[in-house]
């Protein structure tokens, strides 16, 4: 305080000395509580005195004698001393205005001397309770409680500002609830007209109407609403921007907690012939369930990989901070070139940034490259497949001819390049309905209303369901694909990982090996054993039994051939083996320290003299040979807390389980990408676009936010200044 101010309020003692009212001497001669009130407000303002005093003690440790003396130094770390040059003291300065019976006398009347245990007597102090009270009651000396500060008018002010609020909310959480139920179920909100008296007003309008007449507060607010009716477009693409930024938190929560990350990554064009690029993340949330969450659409003007890898790694840096790229174990992507390129496609401009993200080739790809191979390297089984093709195109082509198809099959499914569990429907559907197929060709052809095209062509697929040739390949791939469409389906789960993929593979593999020993003779059994009901056929292209066999042995060659090529498991994801379990009694006899080598190098983060140990008991212990795959076997070490035990090992899991094996969860999204973004809505914006994207995809995110509209509320409310209330008083 200075001196100015100190002398302006200084008090006169009766031998003539002025004393600052704030001063100790002064404090004690006049108590505190006998002041008037605008005598204890100038204490306050001025503060403790803090005169100089002369403390010194002499003191002998170890034969030797030092001197302690006051610091001033005390003063800036304890705003409440005080001192007294009388005295030659400090005291509490709050203690001293408040002083109870409860006071420590020597901080209020005698004063603190002993330098030696000034620091633990200060932490005591401060401690006490009647200290803490002392100083509550100085801070809150002349200030005005909020109730008195508030008059009347003001808190009714208040209340009725709180109330439109709650009414604001209230209408703004139903506008909510219809943008998401359209969202959900991919309905298009807009009309071809929005007004009033429009009979083609949109999904949205319609769902408000209705709420409204089951909604007094809604329908009032719709009939009389002048500031915000909250229906228009530009509300709707707000609140759509509130939605994705409330759901993206959500997912960037979960990934902030997950130990690893995976991505998934796929490009298509939509209606407009855009460009776009889909974005998912794999993790395992915090309840140990794996996610697969869709995170955008990124719209790309072309498809190089430079752009691709770019637009990857620009998302990859919001979602991964600074010093997390290890975190990033894994990036999945189709077999095309600029995904797979060693040198110049997207895996390696990623894993170039990211050490840890090894790519891993979708096996469901595999499986449609390894059919691909079976009828490119045999050319009558590729015809065979054409011929197939041929079946559903006949009938699509016309409504009269699949009235008579319905009335002896049904419908017939078509064929598919890429997807071929589309090509084992054929196949089975022609197989099983052969001859009801023949009675419908022979329909055609004999009844006079049809045209001569039709009757040229149901006779030229008649003529091929009595081939030799075509029998036998039918006969053949009828029982091939069924595990083909097993394993296909089987891979489009998303709680597949790299140990269940090896046992679901060997046993495709050995699927095919058991039909490559015994099909040629059941073909012929089935097929040359009865003849077909009607004329004998015309043999164009015999095959004897021994061209049968050749055929049916290269097939299944090739097949077994390319699905060990393919479906084997090299460099990173070796480290499946390690966690098998029908390997288990293989490794407890000798200990695959190959594979471990090659994890822990792929791995560097895990310690591999730890794994080893983790792994021998697991190999010894009976209750882990059961585990058919990495998943099962984390889930009995978190459902018995071993975690802690076994914590390489849960580790290993955790990579091996995050690492998407198959990229079906984007090719899901292209699904939602062709209902969403139609002909009719091809002007789209694209936030809009990926808003509505994630509503559908993510629905069940959606739901599980127990406070999803208030978040989303409060986000509309923030985002800019409007003239309708959102936010409380």
């Amino acid at each position: 305080m200075s001196n100015m101010a100190t002398s302006s309020t200084a008090t006169t003692v009766s031998l003539g000395v002025q004393l600052a009212p704030n001063s100790v001497k002064s404090l004690l001669m006049n108590p505190f509580e006998g002041r008037t009130f605008a005598e204890k407000l100038q204490v306050k303002e001025l503060g403790p005195d803090k005169p100089e005093v002369n403390i010194t003690q002499q003191a002998r440790e170890k034969d030797r004698a030092y001197k302690r003396s006051f610091s001033r130094g005390w003063f800036d770390r304890k705003a409440w001393l005080t001192s007294c040059g009388y005295a030659n003291a400090i005291f509490c300065f709050p203690c001293i205005l408040f002083k109870t019976t409860t006071c420590d006398s020597s901080w209020t009347q005698t004063g603190v001397t002993d330098l030696k245990h000034l620091s633990e007597r200060i932490k005591k102090h401060e401690r006490a309770r009647v200290h803490m009270n002392t100083c509550v009651k100085l801070a809150m000396l002349g200030r005005i409680s909020i109730a008195a500060q508030l008059d009347e008018g003001h808190r009714i002010a208040v209340r009725r500002h709180n109330e439109e609020v709650d009414r604001n909310r209230h209408i703004l959480s139903k506008i909510i609830d219809a943008v998401k139920f359209c969202g959900a179920f991919e309905l298009a909100l807009r009309g071809h007209d929005q007004s009033d008296a429009s009979e083609n007003p949109g999904i949205f309008r319609g769902l408000i109407d209705l709420m409204a007449s089951i909604d007094h507060e809604l329908e009032v607010h719709l009939e009389n609403a002048t500031v915000f009716k909250g229906t228009s477009k530009t509300v709707q693409n707000e609140l759509l921007d509130c939605m994705l930024s409330v759901l993206r938190d959500c997912v960037l929560e979960e990934v902030k907690q997950a130990d690893y990350i995976a991505i998934q990554a796929d490009e298509t064009t939509d209606v407009c012939t855009h460009c776009q690029l889909v974005f998912v993340i794999r993790y395992i949330d915090g309840k140990n369930n794996i996610k697969e969450r869709f995170f955008e659409f990124i719209a790309l003007p072309n498809s190089t990989a430079e752009t691709i890898a770019a637009a990857l790694l620009e998302r990859l840096s919001t979602i991964l901070p600074a010093g997390q790229e290890r975190k990033l174990i894994a990036q999945a992507y189709d077999g095309a070139a600029v995904m797979r390129g060693a040198t110049g496609g997207v895996q390696r401009e990623v894993q170039d940034v990211y050490g840890s993200a090894y790519y891993v080739h979708s096996y469901a790809h595999q499986l449609n490259l390894i059919m691909q191979q079976a009828t490119s390297h045999i050319a009558k089984v590729g015809q065979f497949f054409s011929d197939i093709g041929g079946f559903s195109s006949f009938f699509h082509k016309s409504l009269k001819r699949t009235a008579v198809l319905d009335e002896v099959v049904g419908r017939l499914p078509g064929a598919s390049p890429t997807r071929w569990n589309f090509h084992g429907r054929a196949v089975n559907t022609v197989y099983d309905h052969k001859d009801e197929l023949v009675e419908c060709f022979q329909t055609i052809r004999d009844r006079g209303d049809f045209d001569a095209i039709s009757k040229r062509e149901a006779g030229g697929l008649l003529r091929m369901l009595e081939d030799e040739a075509f029998c036998f390949f039918l006969a053949l791939f009828h029982k091939i694909m069924p595990h083909v469409d097993k394993l296909f389906n089987q891979l489009q789960k998303r709680n597949i990982d790299t140990v269940f993929i090896a046992g679901i593979t060997q046993k495709f593999t050995q699927s095919i090996q058991a039909i490559r020993d015994t099909v040629p003779y059941q073909v012929k059994e089935e097929y040359y054993e009865g003849p077909i009901q009607g004329p004998p056929p015309t043999k164009r292209r015999a095959m004897g039994e021994e061209t049968q066999q050749h055929l049916a042995l290269e097939i299944c060659d090739t097949i077994i051939c390319h699905a060990k090529e393919r479906f084997s498991f090299t460099k990173h994801l070796i480290s499946a083996t390690l966690l098998q379990g029908d390997l288990f009694p293989q490794h407890s006899r000798k200990f695959p320290d190959s594979a471990l080598e090659t994890t822990v190098d792929a791995y560097p983060m895990l310690d591999k003299t730890r794994l080893k140990t983790e792994l021998s008991l697991i190999y010894e212990h009976e209750d882990f040979k059961g585990c058919s795959g990495a998943l099962a076997l984390f889930q009995v070490l978190m459902g018995n807390n071993l975690q802690d035990t076994f914590s390489e090992t849960v580790s290993l899991l955790k990579i091996l389980i995050t690492t998407p094996m198959s990229t079906a969860e984007s090719e899901r999204c292209f699904s939602t990408l062709k209902r969403i973004k139609t002909f009719l809505k091809n002007t789209m914006a694209q936030d809009r676009f990926n808003a509505l994207a994630m509503l559908s995809i993510e629905k069940k995110l959606t739901r599980d936010i127990p406070d999803f509209n208030k978040r989303v509320i409060e986000k509309f409310a923030t985002q800019k200044d409007r003239r309708a209330k959102f936010l409380y008083k």
